[in-house]
């Protein structure tokens, strides 16, 4: 994919700050959580371990994503993909709430394999 200047820029702007206040609210309720460590308390379902893992790995690459968007992509919407087919898999459902992130990692997939046109 190509994109003008001006268009990355915005892009990239766009998803950074989007990012950035995912991990802002997102970090409080990961850590509110009680004990935010996967497979450690035996009252945990698979739900909650399986997105309990997920969340560092997403944190992670949301803040990878502003100097590295294609790694930071890839650790964001491979995890939260997994998450969705376990929940499916499991009968819990899809977290909705997760498809922000989900698409913010498309974005900055789309950021690291886009070419800047010069003008």
């Amino acid at each position: 994919m190509e994109l003008d200047k001006r268009g990355y820029r915005i892009l990239k702007w766009t998803t950074r700050i989007f990012a950035t206040a995912i991990i802002i609210f997102g970090l409080p309720f990961y850590f509110g959580y009680g004990n935010p460590l996967p497979f450690i308390n035996p009252e945990y379902s698979i739900w909650d371990n399986t997105w309990l893992t997920i969340f560092p790995l997403m944190f992670i690459g949301l803040g990878l994503g502003w100097k590295w968007p294609k790694i930071g992509g890839l650790l964001i919407t491979i995890p939260i993909l997994i998450g969705f087919i376990i929940g499916v898999n499991i009968r819990e459902g899809i977290a909705v709430h997760m498809f922000v992130p989900f698409i913010i990692g498309i974005l900055y997939i789309i950021l690291g394999y886009s070419k800047v046109r010069q003008r």
